[in-house]
């Protein structure tokens, strides 16, 4: 635990980053955990495995919509309280975390009654067929009670980060983890519930997490606390926070409109093992974007701080230090997913139909996975800088200016083989994402050093 509010602006970078960021990469493998634990049992349901599997991958769109409202509150206002607190700020920084936390409850609540009342009408428009929406009401149905838990869990668990605190904020998703996979071959096989008796695993653990997470924020151990005269919107702390967070709750929430996009598709194409299959691939995505996001988590506070500190040294040495990270696992990871594909598609199946299928599909929608390490070093940079513009230009580009075009235009240029066509829509957009991504940043992050290295309190940038 921290003592000292400035061991952020001092401590060598090197340390610095490896300390925040072995938590908060772990906590996002945690975290990964709820959805993929969940599919690798659901996928080896016996008899029904593959049905299921695809039934509850439909369910995927309406879970990336409720953690994107949970991002746009959390990933724009914990920024800016690290920010403030760089700055000597500390009351604003407080009242960052009150007002997001009084919406993420309001918010909560009004998804939790839009869920219960339309899911089974927006599961049919996402890609559920006849065979499959039994199995995505049954989850959706018991997962929507849970959403509270859920927006308080990401959303409060980033403000825990954000002070320096990695591992809590990693004992906050461990927790929950460690329930679900206890409690999902329970609920699933034990008690016979099948997909229900995942969400109820998925749900609970979640409540456990958000009482832990609240505990530590209402504690005496946090810098920023949760208070009652906070609550109360201002809309000069929580407008900027919002317009912050717009970036990745458009990332988000895009995933979801593209899983639609990619589902439809799919079906009209494929059938459903060509979905099931997508549900696989996104698991195996996960695998990487998460521990990226991870390490730029990690790095955030270190960013944020300095940035407010007008300590520009700091800010460019943790940058370049968070962009090599991200190269070699990004890289890593790409490899084995293109030596090996086989055998990350039986982590979820056991339908040798359905394997044999998404081993080809995964070298194709992961073609260019090793470029990932640039895209998301750059997109956590700018969101760290506060720069809620340029994350918003990077977000939207390659998701709807790049992606969803292309997942319908690519089946009508290769006509051979549609249904793979579908699945190279994804590379082919990171591609161009990529390199426009890095442009821009170049670019963006000069200017944004620029503006405060004449004040540079510390030329130091010890690794």
């Amino acid at each position: 635990m921290k003592d000292d509010k400035d061991f952020l602006g001092t401590q060598p970078i090197g340390k610095l980053l490896l300390s925040l960021a072995l938590p908060t990469v772990a906590a996002q493998i945690i975290n990964m955990l709820y959805n993929i634990v969940d599919r690798i049992y659901i996928g080896h349901i016996p008899g029904e495995g593959a049905l299921a599997l695809t039934g509850v991958g439909v369910c995927m769109p309406l879970i990336l919509i409720v953690s994107a409202f949970a991002a746009l509150i959390s990933n724009g206002g914990a920024p800016r309280a690290s920010i403030f607190m760089g700055m000597g700020e500390q009351a604003k920084a407080e009242k960052t975390l009150g007002n997001c936390f009084s919406l993420q409850i309001v918010v909560s609540l009004v998804l939790t009654g839009l869920l219960l009342i339309f899911n089974e009408d927006l599961l049919l428009a996402f890609g559920a067929s006849e065979n499959t929406i039994t199995y995505a009401t049954s989850y959706m149905n018991i997962y929507a009670l849970g959403t509270l838990f859920v927006q308080l869990t990401l959303g409060m668990n980033a403000f825990i980060t954000a002070q320096g605190f990695a591992k809590v904020g990693m004992l906050s998703v461990l927790i929950g983890a460690v329930c679900n996979i206890i409690l999902d071959p329970i609920f699933i096989f034990g008690f016979g519930m099948g997909v229900r008796g995942a969400a109820l695993a998925t749900i609970l653990s979640q409540a456990v997490s958000c009482v832990w997470v609240l505990s530590f924020l209402f504690g005496k151990k946090t810098f920023l606390k949760i208070k009652k005269k906070n609550l109360k919107w201002d809309a000069k702390i929580l407008l900027p926070s919002l317009a912050l967070g717009l970036a990745t709750f458009i990332m988000q929430a895009s995933e979801s409109v593209i899983s639609v996009c990619f589902n439809a598709s799919l079906l009209k194409y494929g059938g459903d093992i060509a979905v099931g299959a997508m549900t696989i691939l996104t698991s195996v995505m996960q695998f990487a974007m998460l521990p990226l996001q991870g390490l730029g988590q990690g790095a955030q506070p270190i960013i944020s701080y300095n940035y407010g500190a007008k300590n520009a040294s700091r800010v460019r040495a943790t940058f370049w230090l968070l962009l090599k990270a991200s190269l070699c696992y990004s890289v890593f990871l790409w490899a084995c997913i293109m030596i090996f594909p086989q055998a990350f598609a039986a982590l979820f199946t056991s339908d040798s139909a359905l394997i044999e299928f998404t081993k080809t599909a995964l070298r194709i929608y992961l073609a260019v996975m090793g470029l990932f390490g640039i895209q998301i070093a750059c997109q956590m940079t700018f969101t760290s800088l506060g720069n809620a513009t340029a994350s918003i230009i990077v977000a939207v580009t390659r998701k709807f200016i790049l992606l969803i075009p292309l997942i319908y235009l690519m089946p009508q240029l290769w006509k051979e083989n549609q249904t793979l066509a579908v699945y190279l829509a994804e590379p082919t957009a990171d591609i161009i994402a990529v390199t426009f991504t890095a442009v821009l940043f170049f670019f963006q992050f000069r200017k944004a050093l620029s503006a405060i290295k004449g004040s540079d309190s510390n030329p130091s940038s010890e690794l």
